[in-house]
C-alpha cells in the first residue's frame, strides 16, 4: 500500500482525499496497489470532521515517518509551501503539486532536489489544471523541438472575456459576475485579471522548453483591465474575438521571447472559439505542426484529478522521473535568455483620440498603410485602426509621435495571427 500526505487541505487538497476515495478501485488498478492518505497537514480546526483523525499540524510528523513516500501539496504560495517540499525532497519523498508559483519560481532547485535524492518532483495540475499539458510535452511531444506556444491558460479571464463580447459588458460588470460566481476573488482578484497568473504559467512552459530557468518577473505582462466594451466591438468589426494569450517563441539560437497580453484573435484561430472558464494551449513542434489541448483549466475535481495522475506516476517509478529538468540560472542570466520582443514583428490594434479631426492625416503620414474600424456609437473624436505590419518598438516609436501631436493612445492590443 502507498501512503502518502496532504499539505494543505483547502479547496485542490480536499478535492484529491475526495478524488481518492471516490476512485479508489481505478486508482489502486493503475498505481499497481492501494492508494491512502496517511496524513493531513492543515493548522485549521478540523474538530467533527470525517477526516479529523489524519490531521497534524507539524511537517516533522510526515517527515519522521518512513511509510509516507509520495506528498501532495496544495497550499499554494512559497512561504510554507517552499521549505515544506524541499525538505520532502531532501529526504527522498516524491511530492507532487499543483502550485504554479512556487514551479515557475523554483522550479530548477525542485527538480535538481528530486534528481540528487532519487525522488520525483510532479507538477501536471500547475499549468492546465486538469487539462494534460506537462506531460504530453514533455512525454508525447519528445521527438519534437517545441517552437511556439499559445494559450488561454486563465479561465477567470476567459470567463469575464466571453461575457465582454457575448453581452456588452464592461470590464467591472464582468469581474463582478466572476466574483458572485466563485471564478475570481472578491478581495484581490489582480493575480488573475493583471496577468500574473498566466504569466507564472508561461514561465513554466517556457523552461520546459528551452532548458532553462525563465523567471516570472522576465516575462512582459499585461492583464485585461484596460479593455472595454468599445474595444470588444472594433475587434468584432475585424472578424476578431479579445483574448488574455500567453504565448512563447523558440528562437534559433535558442533563446525564448514570451509575454502574456490580451490579443486579437481571428476567428478562424482555433483558440478564438475557447469561451468560458475552458483552457487551450496551442503547440507547435517542428515534427508534428499544431496540436491543441483543452479543456477545464481549474476546479476542485478537475485540479485534483491531475495531481492524482502525477501520484499514480510516483507510486509506479523506482525513482527519479528525470525527463522533467531544466536547468537553473540567475533572473540575470534568465533575461540574457530572452530574445528582445520589441523586435518581433506583427500588426496592431489601435484605439486612440483625436483633439482635431485633421490629425488623421497626421497619422497616415504615420502609417504606410492601416486599416479603419468602425463602430456604430463610435465617438466622432475617436479612431480604431489596425496597422500593418511592424515591431513593437516601431509602434513604441509611432504612438510617441501621435502624443506630441496631442493624439491620446486609449488602447493598444497585439493582433495574433
Amino acid at each position: 500500500m502507498a501512503k502518502i500526505a496532504i499539505l494543505g487541505f483547502g479547496t485542490v487538497g480536499s478535492g484529491v482525499y475526495e478524488v481518492l476515495c471516490h476512485n479508489a478501485a481505478s486508482v489502486s488498478r493503475r498505481a499497481g496497489e492501494p492508494v491512502e492518505v496517511k496524513y493531513i497537514l492543515d493548522p485549521k480546526d478540523f474538530t467533527g470532521n470525517p477526516v479529523e483523525p489524519l490531521v497534524v499540524k507539524n511537517i516533522d510528523v510526515i517527515l519522521q515517518d518512513p511509510e509516507i513516500r509520495v506528498v501532495v501539496e496544495t497550499i499554494g504560495g512559497t512561504r510554507f509551501a517552499y521549505p515544506y517540499v524541499k525538505a520532502c525532497l531532501e529526504s527522498g519523498r516524491s511530492v507532487c503539486t499543483s502550485n504554479k508559483e512556487m514551479v515557475a519560481t523554483y522550479g530548477a532547485e525542485l527538480l535538481a532536489l528530486a534528481k540528487e535524492h532519487d525522488c520525483a518532483f510532479l507538477f501536471e495540475a500547475s499549468v492546465g489544471g486538469g487539462t494534460p499539458i506537462i506531460t504530453p510535452m514533455h512525454q508525447c511531444l519528445a521527438a519534437n523541438v517545441i517552437t511556439e506556444v499559445e494559450g488561454i491558460v486563465n479561465g477567470t479571464t476567459n470567463f469575464m472575456l466571453t461575457k465582454m463580447v457575448r453581452e456588452g459588458l464592461g470590464f467591472e460588470d464582468a469581474l463582478q459576475i466572476a466574483q458572485e460566481l466563485g471564478y475570481a476573488e472578491t478581495k484581490d482578484p489582480s493575480d488573475d485579471v493583471d496577468g500574473r497568473d498566466a504569466c507564472r504559467k508561461i514561465a513554466i512552459l517556457s523552461s520546459m522548453v528551452c532548458g532553462h530557468q525563465i523567471y516570472p518577473q522576465n516575462i512582459p505582462t499585461r492583464g485585461i483591465r484596460a479593455i472595454t466594451a468599445a474595444d470588444v466591438a472594433s475587434a468584432e468589426k475585424l472578424g476578431c474575438v479579445i483574448k488574455l494569450i500567453a504565448w512563447m517563441k523558440l528562437g534559433k539560437d535558442g533563446s525564448v521571447a514570451a509575454g502574456v497580453e490580451p490579443c486579437l484573435v481571428p476567428k478562424a484561430n482555433q483558440l478564438a472559439s475557447v469561451d468560458d472558464v475552458f483552457n487551450a494551449v496551442l503547440v507547435k513542434g517542428d515534427m508534428l505542426g499544431d496540436v491543441v489541448f483543452y479543456g477545464k483549466g481549474a476546479g476542485k475535481l478537475p485540479t485534483a484529478s491531475a495531481v492524482i495522475s502525477d501520484v499514480i506516476d510516483c507510486t509506479k517509478a523506482s525513482g527519479t522521473i528525470d525527463t522533467l529538468f531544466w536547468q537553473a540560472d540567475s533572473v540575470e542570466a534568465c533575461n540574457r535568455q530572452l530574445l528582445d520582443w520589441q523586435q518581433i514583428p506583427a500588426r496592431f490594434y489601435l484605439r486612440l483620440r483625436l483633439s482635431d479631426p485633421q490629425q488623421l492625416a497626421y497619422i497616415s503620414l504615420l502609417l504606410d498603410e492601416y486599416k479603419l474600424l468602425s463602430r456604430p456609437d463610435q465617438p466622432k473624436t475617436e479612431i480604431a485602426l489596425v496597422t500593418s505590419t511592424i515591431t513593437r518598438r516601431c509602434l513604441q516609436e509611432i504612438l510617441a509621435q501621435l502624443q506630441a501631436e496631442g493624439i491620446t493612445p486609449l488602447n493598444t492590443l497585439f493582433v495574433l495571427q
